[in-house]
């Protein structure tokens, strides 16, 4: 198995070497999807880190030894591993084909070198269904150049050790030997808006609902609750808006080009005011935000963006797309029930509803 896989190039049964997030960044790809070009540097190269530094089972003996309510002691295991993965150098193959397919991204995006990219944990436990690791591992936004590029891969392997995500995996139940990681590596977008989707009601788990939260610049902002989105309550079949709520954003994420960074500055008043999104623009996340779920089956869970560097029309980009794990596990009699024709319509647009 290659050390690196490009979205484009991946087929179904290679999946599961991806994680969540660059699975479903492959599939959404194979699907012609608007999806950032990238790749993935596969759990088989995470492997052959650990192995080739003989850290596997040294990690392994450490995490099971830690006391997760002790809060000190976790915290102070967790940064000793983290060190542990950081100061040992990758294996020659691993690290020559990670920066042989960054070259080859660059080369895609139609720039000779220092493409800036997303780097992007993807653990293989990851978006389970009944338990969803959202947060829990590092993305590192604005990366340039090989030498970052193979820094923030490395960043993110640690990152599987962070005291939040040992405890998780400890309350989850889920095994630490079962747990690889992914890192994505994919052409960072340059978001003039950016936010999340849902495609049913997350307060009620109505299927017939579309819930968008958007704000000024990179998702970020939104995912980490730093600004209070605007809101849109959308319905799923005629795309028509039933409610919007417009908030005051007073911040957003934007490239710092010069510096090579992404900085939070503060968005101005007349702007800050002002929808996010047109009401054009709420139906097209609409539209794609219903493909992606006839395309998984299931309830999604969307981020996404409108690149500023590309034409009104053109513009939107996916970033991810998770399955939803609240609602979609519960029974149908804890489904909200329709009657008459919404009820009917309901029905006709959600047809896994009356099998779950």
């Amino acid at each position: 198995m290659k050390p690196t896989l490009f979205f484009d190039e991946t087929t179904p049964a290679e999946y599961p070497v991806l994680g969540g997030k660059g699975a479903s960044l492959a599939s959404m790809s194979a699907a012609r999807l608007p999806v950032p070009v990238g790749f993935c540097v596969t759990t088989h190269a995470y492997s052959a880190f650990l192995h080739a530094s003989d850290l596997f089972d040294t990690i392994l003996g450490l995490v099971n030894g830690i006391d997760c309510t002790d809060i000190a002691g976790l915290d102070r295991q967790s940064a000793a591993i983290r060190q542990l993965l950081l100061d040992k150098p990758l294996p020659a193959d691993v690290d020559a084909a990670i920066r042989a397919s960054y070259r080859k991204l660059c080369s895609m995006a139609g720039m000779d070198a220092d493409l800036p990219v997303a780097v992007r944990s993807s653990a293989t436990a990851e978006d389970l269904p009944d338990a969803s690791f959202a947060g829990q591992q590092d993305t590192y936004l604005w990366v340039v150049g090989e030498d970052e590029v193979i820094d923030h891969v490395r960043r993110c392997w640690a990152s599987l050790y962070t005291s939040r995500a040992i405890n998780y995996r400890r309350n989850q139940g889920i095994p630490e030997d079962d747990v690889l990681m992914c890192v994505v590596v994919q052409k960072m977008v340059n978001a003039r808006t950016a936010g999340v989707a849902m495609t049913l009601n997350p307060t009620n788990g109505d299927r017939s609902k579309i819930v968008i939260d958007a704000s000024w610049g990179l998702g970020e902002a939104v995912v980490s609750g730093e600004v209070t989105p605007d809101h849109f309550l959308v319905d799923k079949v005629m795309l028509e808006i039933v409610k919007a709520t417009i908030h005051v954003k007073t911040i957003e994420h934007v490239p710092d080009r010069i510096n090579r960074r992404v900085l939070t500055r503060e968005v101005e008043a007349g702007r800050a005011e002002k929808p996010s999104l047109t009401e054009e623009e709420v139906k097209a996340v609409c539209r794609i935000a219903k493909t992606i779920e006839k395309h998984y089956g299931c309830p999604q869970d969307i981020e996404w963006a409108l690149d500023a560097d590309l034409p009104a029309g053109q513009n939107f980009t996916l970033l991810q797309s998770r399955p939803e794990t609240v609602w979609s596990q519960k029974k149908t009699t804890q489904t909200p029930i329709k009657t008459g024709m919404e009820g009917i319509l309901s029905t006709l647009m959600n047809p896994l509803a009356s099998k779950r």
